[in-house]
């Protein structure tokens, strides 16, 4: 049996990377997705290949959230995957001396106010019913320091923290609304793949960058969005304000082994 038969499911940043993917396994359990993403052509022609329903959503905007209230005014499952890294619109520096507070707030309009947003319209949309997932897509980083993108750093740091208020909020309104984070690290998306380029010497280069990763490899999409079934289903219905950590091992321990 389809494990979210009957479940209305909206991803936020959709269109590509692990919320396409996410899209895509909810889709396969069954679920009715709605495919959000503030790039239109893009969202638009993944909803297609996919199967899915499709919204355009600024998720920075109150009022496209509000919108959203009208269109769906209530769902079962909300993925709040949108987020930016800072630096697809500045180079840089995104270190904590050098950073502008304009890359600072760029970061944080979407990722911290994005989730913000998010969390608020689905428990509006959910508490009627009284049963639900929100689902927010943290990172590996939002755990641990990161001094060259250190907006992207607290922004994640910041959704891990909201994820756990949200989920007591729910519990103590008597409400069985779950709120959890997931957490990956070095996931083989579209972004990797352009830093990443191609070549000969490309399994050199992926190599190089995972090499301090215990499991030696990167993560996929298909593993973070298998994640996020597990936690949009009935299956966890009792993890609330917990973290699911997809990092190959690095929050393990050191990189270093004793005596090395």
């Amino acid at each position: 049996m389809a494990r979210l038969a009957g479940k209305l499911c909206v991803v936020t940043g959709g269109a590509r990377g692990i919320g396409r993917g996410v899209c895509e396994a909810f889709v396969r359990e069954g679920a009715s997705v709605l495919l959000t993403d503030i790039d239109e052509d893009e969202g638009e022609k993944s909803a297609r290949e996919i199967g899915c329903e499709f919204a355009v959503l600024d998720v920075r905007r109150e009022d496209a959230w509000s919108d959203l209230a009208v269109s769906h005014p209530q769902i079962d499952v909300l993925v709040n995957n949108a987020g930016i890294t800072g630096f697809e619109d500045s180079p840089g520096p995104h270190d904590p001396e050098h950073a502008s507070l304009e890359d600072w707030h760029r970061v944080h309009a979407v990722n911290t106010d994005g989730t913000f947003l998010g969390c608020r319209y689905a428990l509006r949309a959910m508490k009627a019913k009284g049963a639900g997932s929100i689902i927010n897509m943290s990172s590996r980083s939002g755990v641990v320091g990161i001094p060259g993108a250190a907006a992207y750093a607290a922004s994640k740091a910041a959704i891990r923290n909201h994820s756990k208020s949200v989920a007591l909020y729910a519990a103590q309104n008597g409400w069985a609304i779950r709120c959890n984070s997931v957490h990956p690290a070095a996931i083989l998306t579209p972004m990797w793949e352009t830093l990443l380029g191609d070549g000969p010497d490309l399994e050199e280069r992926k190599a190089a960058m995972v090499k301090d990763t215990p499991l030696k490899r990167f993560g996929t999409v298909e593993e973070v969005a298998e994640a996020c079934v597990y936690l949009a289903s009935d299956e966890s219905a009792y993890m609330t304000g917990s973290e699911l950590t997809l990092d190959g091992g690095l929050l393990a321990g050191s990189a270093a082994a004793p005596g090395d």
